[in-house]
């Protein structure tokens, strides 16, 4: 999405000067970033005039008009001025364009909530342009999937009047789910099903290429369409709005087909040649990158399980033109590292043996100690202390209160802390 939206501002440079091809993408960021102040500023209004009228506690006078105002002024600048939003800003990447998405969805989610609080019978269609907006997103950037968990619960707070504590856990579990169902779901196994459907048709059935790619999506459109007129015949209005909202993130997330079309026509820069299904599902699901463990695995010293020292790993397959069919390039026999069990943990912050140094360092554990396991105290230890302070919380301070300097740095006293510039609190940190 954001390759097309920058093709369409490329189409305003001048063939005469090259570098304003590269201006107008910057350009593009500039807008977007702007549209985000926007949506941001019309956010915090509206949350702002909850705080007069929701229950009719009053009517709103002009006292209260220009609190609102300022609420929104104040806020919206401050992020328009904040350390990251502004080099996102004039830079030419994803990321501008991806807040204004993010923006764009927290608004409409205030939108949808002033709308049923006037006893608008039609705004659920606000929660279909949401799902619409997120699949655009998601080709573009991720980040917009965390706003998935804050508008179950603007949902909650909304539909249901007396709420409970364990409401609130449910709507924050189902808010996650949510969030792993489209990131784990629909992005990777609306091409994983599509991938098992081509290779059946034409392996199995001997049919041409992409004949089961065409059927299985001439096959999920009906699927949803049938969806959509029955629960309409029968009167089931949350699950039409459901089955549309899974639809329109379907025709969101199609933009990926710039992929395949683009890896077909055999540009010149043709990275990882995902061409068909099967080389898109790896691109995906970045299987270039390796793995990663994020909820259980190993720690950074782990030894290979001596019975079984490697798994077997997915097929890689390619497009056999010779054969017709899809002939394997790689079965990953044996491709898979299995560590030690006893040396894995739930929540491994410190896995790579890469970065092992780096590691130890955090936890002051002296360097003839690299063979032994680290404790899952200093596991969590090496999570709040770098990962949340140093990587987040540092990252934070640095828009909101002030910067040291412009050095990455290791942590040292001089080295990129942030920094508020009152000198009794500064000097309590040194």
């Amino acid at each position: 999405m954001f390759m097309l939206m920058g093709r369409i501002a490329t189409l305003f440079g001048n063939s005469a000067d090259p570098a304003s091809y590269a201006r107008m993408v910057n350009a593009l960021s500039g807008i977007c970033s702007g549209f985000t102040i926007l949506f941001l500023f019309w956010t915090i209004t509206a949350m702002a005039k909850k705080l007069f009228t929701e229950g009719n506690k009053e009517q709103l006078t002009q006292g209260n008009t220009l609190a609102i105002m300022g609420a929104g002024l104040v806020g919206a600048l401050c992020y328009t001025f904040s350390d990251t939003f502004w080099f996102s800003a004039v830079e030419g990447e994803v990321y501008a364009t991806s807040s204004m998405f993010t923006a764009l969805t927290v608004w409409l989610i205030m939108k949808w909530d002033e709308r049923v609080a006037e006893g608008d019978a039609r705004a659920d269609r606000y929660l279909v342009l949401i799902a619409y907006v997120v699949g655009i997103a998601i080709g573009v950037h991720l980040l917009n999937l965390l706003c998935i968990p804050a508008i179950a619960y603007i949902y909650y707070f909304r539909k249901y009047k007396e709420t409970t504590r364990k409401g609130f856990i449910v709507a924050g579990i189902v808010g996650f789910l949510g969030l792993m169902f489209v990131q784990y779901g629909i992005i990777p196994g609306f091409i994983s099903l599509a991938s098992k459907f081509e290779k059946g048709f034409v392996n199995g059935l001997s049919m041409p290429f992409n004949s089961g790619l065409i059927f299985y999506l001439l096959f999920l459109t009906g699927l949803l369409v049938f969806g959509l007129i029955y629960t309409k015949r029968k009167g089931l209005v949350n699950w039409n709005t459901i089955i549309l909202s899974l639809t329109v993130i379907m025709i969101g997330y199609s933009s990926y087909a710039v992929i395949l079309i683009r890896s077909n026509a055999k540009t010149p820069m043709n990275e990882n040649d995902p061409s068909n299904v099967f080389s898109m599902l790896s691109y995906i699901n970045r299987d270039q990158y390796g793995q990663r463990p994020l909820f259980y695995g190993q720690y950074y010293n782990a030894p290979l399980d001596k019975r079984e020292r490697y798994k077997d790993g997915t097929p890689v397959y390619f497009k056999d033109e010779k054969n017709k069919k899809y002939s394997i390039a790689d079965d990953a026999k044996k491709s898979i590292p299995n560590f030690d069990k006893a040396y894995c943990t739930v929540l491994p912050r410190m896995w790579s043996a890469e970065h092992a140094s780096s590691y130890m360092n955090w936890i002051d554990m002296p360097p003839g100690a690299k063979n032994k396991k680290p404790s899952f105290g200093q596991n969590i230890g090496f999570m709040v202390n770098y990962q949340m302070g140093w990587m987040w919380w540092r990252y934070f301070m640095w828009n909101f209160a002030g910067r040291q300097n412009d050095i990455q740095g290791l942590s040292g006293p001089l080295e990129g802390n942030w920094i508020s510039g009152i000198a009794p609190l500064d000097n309590m940190r040194a």
